[in-house]
């Protein structure tokens, strides 16, 4: 691997980071002064003005099926905040957000470029959600649903919708406005009275009992990062 690359994978720096710091003399490679386009190898020590690179922390990625009432913020002067509901031993954040009165799959992690790709990808990333509202549903909302509803200046993007019973739909959204089904709903004159997100593109909540979390599998980690890509 060259040695910028090595550094920045260290998460000290940035690739062009490191190669100002190469280019400054320092970087010793076994007590060398590095070059630009070295290759490091396993065997290689490489010091940062004497000192070793950090170590890199281990990416932990989580699902946790949100109890309603807990906050997805880790700060402190919130009460019922989701840091001090996890209680996790290492600091890690949300992946976005689910409401106070919701319910239902989140996920949280201490990779910020993973979370920084969920977040604000251009691709579509699906998020499914089962939703009962407070009357019986017409045909009419549930096509007005999919087609987009006009919310917070603007026309949500269409989606797929699907009644399950009298008052119960579920939704595929692949944008995130703030209160999105909520909002939607009571544009077309329906109350929602209880919200689960039941998927966040291929991670389900499956058997994942209220209120608890898992940590997600490798070949789960493994997909969803491939999406990404």
């Amino acid at each position: 691997m060259r040695i910028n690359k090595y550094i920045s994978n260290s998460g000290l720096c940035s690739r062009r980071g490191a190669e100002r710091l190469i280019r400054a003399g320092s970087v010793t490679v076994n007590g060398v002064i590095a070059e630009q386009n070295y290759i490091v190898t396993a065997n290689d020590v490489v010091l940062i003005d004497g000192k070793p690179l950090p170590v890199k922390q281990r990416n932990i990625y989580i699902a946790l099926h949100k109890p309603v009432g807990v906050v997805c913020t880790n700060a402190k002067t919130v009460k019922n905040n989701i840091a001090n509901y996890l209680n996790y031993p290492e600091r890690i954040f949300a992946i976005g957000r689910l409401d106070k009165d919701s319910e239902g799959l989140i996920l949280l992690t201490n990779d910020g470029e993973i979370a920084h790709k969920i977040l604000h990808s251009e691709h579509d990333h699906e998020k499914e959600y089962i939703v009962t509202v407070n009357k019986p549903i017409s045909d009419v909302f549930l096509n007005d649903m999919e087609k987009g509803v006009e919310i917070l200046n603007t026309i949500t993007k269409s989606c797929r919708v699907q009644q399950v019973n009298e008052t119960t739909f579920r939704i595929i959204l692949t944008q995130g406005l703030n209160r999105q089904i909520r909002r939607m709903c009571k544009q077309l004159n329906y109350q929602v009275a209880r919200l689960q997100r039941i998927r966040i593109m291929n991670i389900n909540l499956d058997e994942l009992e209220y209120g608890m979390w898992r940590h997600l599998t490798d070949s789960e980690v493994y997909e969803l990062k491939s999406k990404l890509n």
